[in-house]
């Protein structure tokens, strides 16, 4: 069975992007395929720093997170913004996993994967430009990103009290894009 790992660039506890994702993931599992999510904040690294992993290697959690990537056909990840671009957070994750590992190929936690995006803000674009940079990234260390994207605007409005999204029209993108992804991933990893 295909698998997709999912997690949201935030580390706030009521992060509006987790509970996209989790919405999201939710849609993925229910079309065949197996889909864990889980919380970066559950694999703190420091800021990524060359003399660092000279001096060290690879942070614990650098590397754990590296080898469950590795597990995975597909990814789901909602990006929020800052500042019209990516988390410090989310990037980091991704510099210390892009890094190149002894006996491994070089990328080899990203290299083949497939991987949804998307955004839930406060703001009326719904983390739409932060979304730009995050896909210009993954493509760049051998992600293949799918074309289509949600982003959720006026996200503090956007969730109903059991977690589903207000807007039916939102509601029938997120699924769609679930839809696309499952279907790449089940193609991809044939």
């Amino acid at each position: 069975m295909a698998k997709i790992l999912a997690f949201a660039g935030s580390a706030r506890k009521d992060s509006l992007n987790k509970k996209l994702v989790k919405l999201a993931a939710d849609m993925a599992q229910q079309k065949g395929v197996q889909v864990t999510v889980i919380d970066l904040v559950d694999y703190p690294m420091p800021l990524y720093d060359g003399d660092l992993e000279e001096a060290q290697g690879a942070p614990e959690n650098a590397t754990r997170l590296y080898q469950l990537i590795k597990e995975y056909d597909g990814l789901l990840i909602a990006c929020p913004e800052y500042n019209s671009s990516i988390t410090p957070l989310l990037k980091n994750t991704i510099d210390w996993l892009s890094r190149p590992r002894e006996g491994e190929k070089p990328l080899a936690a990203f290299n083949g994967k497939v991987a949804g995006l998307l955004a839930a803000s406060p703001g009326a674009l719904g983390g739409l430009r932060g979304l730009t940079h995050v896909r210009e990234i993954l493509s760049n260390i051998g992600v293949l990103v799918i074309p289509s994207q949600v982003a959720v605007p006026q996200a503090h409005e956007a969730f109903a009290a059991d977690g589903s999204l207000v807007d039916q029209k939102t509601h029938m993108r997120l699924d769609g894009l679930a839809n696309n992804l499952t279907a790449t991933v089940k193609a991809m990893a044939r």
